[in-house]
């Protein structure tokens, strides 16, 4: 098997986000001051604090411990969070911190999660399994909670590798299909009396850029007629609370529009297994256009005609090399949506409601 090239997402930024679905209050890098800068501001956004170790050049040579247990203490102090998490980088593991020991060490009173992992320690889940493995260990959440998502976790390493961002040696970033041309199949579709049916394949907090999707075409059928379907996985009873969350304001915000999801095919951090059951009723529903945003290649047996919409320009490169005809990239979403609370308006949505305007 050949090299995947291209950059992709790491165990050390999964643990970060993962110890965000859990609720944590601060997050303790403990590393370089650099490491993991960009989704440190991201997350800050989601109202997740993130401090930093800043460990140096010494630091690699003499050991980091005391600089960890004192940060614990600053943090305790400077917050008084609730819940921490400790996620070690490159720098701190490979040269053998004992995260656990500094934390006891600290003495502080909050519950604190040490997540010993690096970049090199494999795929990107191997950092999402090793912070909720500790967080069952702890009791932050129940072992069966944790089971479950190792085994939705495993199921998505696999789906990359098979489908996604890593079955080829190497994708570029592409854009794909102008959002005019890809809102005007929609629009054309409803015009002609079509039915268009849109499928939701959410991930966690992404599913509200996507979820907008749903609003448009169903003020869009509205407007100009038409018929719609809409499938999403919005189980509000599954996940963990801040992901049931996401869900419960997702379904609301889009009641409040009018759209009525006519199947529910899990939660959204369940989206290999939801994937698998949203291509199986697409093949049963009468349909003239798919519209499948999210993680779509957990989707089998889309048409190539399907309009497919990602936040992820290396997945839209992969997508058209396997045959999709429209495939829209909406880069921004993931920005947009961190600290958000309900739907996020995404570009090809309000294209589309440009084109409705202009269609009445």
């Amino acid at each position: 098997m050949s090299d995947v090239l291209h950059p992709r997402p790491n165990p050390i930024v999964a643990a970060m986000y993962t110890l965000r679905d859990m609720d944590a209050d601060v997050i303790i890098v403990h590393g370089p001051a650099g490491c993991g800068f960009m989704v440190s501001r991201r997350l800050e956004d989601a109202g997740v604090r993130v401090v930093t170790t800043g460990m140096k050049e010494n630091d690699l040579i003499f050991g980091s411990e005391e600089k960890l247990v004192r940060t614990l203490r600053q943090v305790q102090e400077r917050f008084s969070p609730r819940l921490v998490g400790v996620v070690g980088t490159c720098a701190s593991m490979i040269i053998g911190e004992n995260l656990d020991r500094a934390v006891d060490r600290s003495g502080i009173a909050a519950k604190v999660l040490p997540v010993d992992v690096h970049g090199c320690s494999g795929a990107n889940t191997i950092g999402a399994i090793r912070a909720l493995e500790v967080a069952s260990q702890r009791g932050v959440i129940p072992q069966e909670e944790f089971l479950r998502q190792r085994e939705m976790l495993t199921q998505a390493t696999l789906l990359e590798g098979n489908r996604g961002l890593t079955s080829k040696d190497h994708l570029s970033p592409n854009y794909g299909t102008t959002k005019y041309a890809a809102a005007r199949r929609i629009r054309d579709t409803l015009v002609n009396g079509g039915r268009v049916l849109v499928v939701l394949n959410g991930k966690k907090e992404l599913a509200y850029g996507h979820a907008d999707m749903l609003r448009a075409v169903r003020e869009c059928a509205d407007a100009v007629g038409g018929e719609t379907g809409f499938i999403a996985n919005l189980d509000p009873e599954v996940g963990l609370p801040r992901i049931r969350r996401y869900a419960s304001e997702i379904i609301r915000n889009l009641e409040e529009a009018g759209v009525i999801v006519d199947e529910i095919t899990g939660g959204l951090d369940e989206y290999p297994k939801a994937g698998i059951k949203a291509g199986e009723l697409v093949q049963n529903e009468k349909r003239d256009l798919v519209v499948a945003c999210g993680i779509v290649h957990a989707i089998p047996g889309l048409d190539r005609s399907s309009v497919l919409v990602s936040d992820q320009p290396r997945e839209v490169d992969n997508y058209l090399r396997e045959g999709f005809t429209t495939v829209v990239s909406e880069p921004d979403i993931h920005a947009r949506v961190m600290g958000a609370s309900g739907i996020v308006r995404m570009e090809l949505a309000d294209t589309l409601r440009q084109l409705t305007r202009e269609a009445e």
